[in-house]
């Protein structure tokens, strides 16, 4: 039960030598923070424009972070990282969507999956998007308070019938679904709407999850109200729990509308409060299931030894570790030979829709300190040991 994260021939097992050229390349570049916003204003214009760029979008950037344009795609990878004990969670990364049509489309991709984690083990939940499932600007004005009007009210409506309908039939087949966390602004109907999923699927066991974004200084407020809920209504809880993605976002909104942002003061304080977070869910295990979606070695190894101080074996059913397909091998795969649950989030989607995620990926791990760092020492060590090798 002891990971060891430096180990590389471990970490980049399914890599050939031309990815791993390919990922340092990548990584690289990331690193180059005005790089990184010439890269992506250029590549946004080349999408408008319809220039014919695709193709080295697929050969590179997307084929390191994304599993396919479908599902079928994806299936290859799925299994070639279930060998090595890596489960996945197929993320359609389709985003910024505005009409009912593609809410439809996103619902029956959602349900679509559905069976397929029943089918594979190697797929152990399901995810999806609030916003896939309805407009932002309705989850904002429902956040806010504000009145809807007949046809506002009927769209909701709807939105909650979609959610409805994946959490009932999560249910049905018994497997796990994980629901992500978006903007403070938009995330209070969110949360309730979960909520009330929780309440309806959870009675035996953690089957729908929502997602603490552990960067706003109010989740372990509304963690520990959600566990007083759950205690006296009697049903479970399922949490994913991150630092979160909307950092600039947030703060830029918060000082432009002159309001006390929700993010942390420093990362120093995010890091605590996550920290924080994973100690209350497993002082309460009896009632939360987590699953810790995390790049930070310190983080997971707090979480390992949490657990073995409380007796847990390494595959305890309710603890899961999670990182993105593309970042952070050498957390996962080196999690999975110790014996842990760990599982790739792996994107799929068309390559032009699927841009909006890659571009903030890219400016992620350009605003992540230390994160990139790591990425390429590790790349670099093992380029040396296969060349030692050889």
């Amino acid at each position: 039960m002891h990971p060891n994260f430096e180990n590389t021939a471990i970490a980049f097992q399914l890599k050939t030598d031309s990815e791993l050229e390919r990922a340092y390349f990548l990584f690289k570049l990331i690193a180059n923070e005005p790089l990184v916003r010439i890269g992506t204003a250029v590549t946004n214009f080349a999408i408008k424009a319809h220039l014919p760029i695709e193709g080295l979008i697929r050969a590179t950037v997307f084929d390191h972070f994304c599993g396919g344009v479908n599902e079928e795609d994806c299936i290859s990878i799925i299994d070639k990282m279930y060998e090595k004990g890596v489960c996945s969670i197929l993320d359609y990364s389709v985003e910024g969507k505005e009409v009912e049509g593609q809410f439809d489309f996103a619902l029956a991709k959602t349900l679509e999956v559905l069976d397929f984690v029943k089918e594979k083990d190697a797929i152990p939940f399901a995810v999806f998007k609030p916003t896939g499932f309805g407009r932002f600007e309705l989850y904002e004005k429902v956040s806010s308070g504000k009145n809807l009007n007949e046809l506002e009210s009927k769209e909701w409506e709807r939105v909650i019938d979609r959610f409805n309908q994946v959490c009932k039939k999560a249910h049905d087949l018994e497997v796990s679904l994980l629901i992500d966390a978006e903007e403070s602004w938009m995330q209070d109907a969110a949360d309730n709407v979960v909520l009330d999923m929780m309440r309806k699927y959870n009675k035996q066991k953690a089957v729908v999850f929502n997602t603490l974004q552990m960067y706003r200084w109010d989740r372990m407020d509304y963690l520990k109200q959600l566990h007083e809920t759950a205690r006296l209504e009697g049903f479970k809880i399922g949490l994913k729990v991150v630092r979160g993605a909307y950092m600039e976002k947030e703060n830029e909104r918060a000082e432009e509308m002159k309001y006390k942002s929700p993010i942390c003061v420093s990362k120093k304080s995010t890091d605590k409060n996550f920290n924080m977070a994973i100690a209350y869910m497993m002082d309460n295990l009896d009632t939360i299931s987590i699953f810790a979606g995390t790049h930070n070695e310190d983080s997971c190894l707090k979480l390992i030894k949490l657990m073995q101080e409380k007796g847990l074996t390494a595959n305890q059913e309710n603890i899961w570790f999670g990182q993105l397909y593309g970042m952070s091998d050498h957390i996962t795969y080196n999690l999975t030979a110790e014996g842990f649950n760990a599982a790739k989030y792996v994107p799929y989607g068309p390559v032009k829709d699927v841009m909006p995620y890659l571009i903030r990926r890219a400016e992620e791990n350009t605003s992540v300190a230390g994160q990139t760092t790591r990425e390429l020492s590790l790349l670099q060590k093992e380029k040396k040991r296969r060349k030692l090798d050889l």
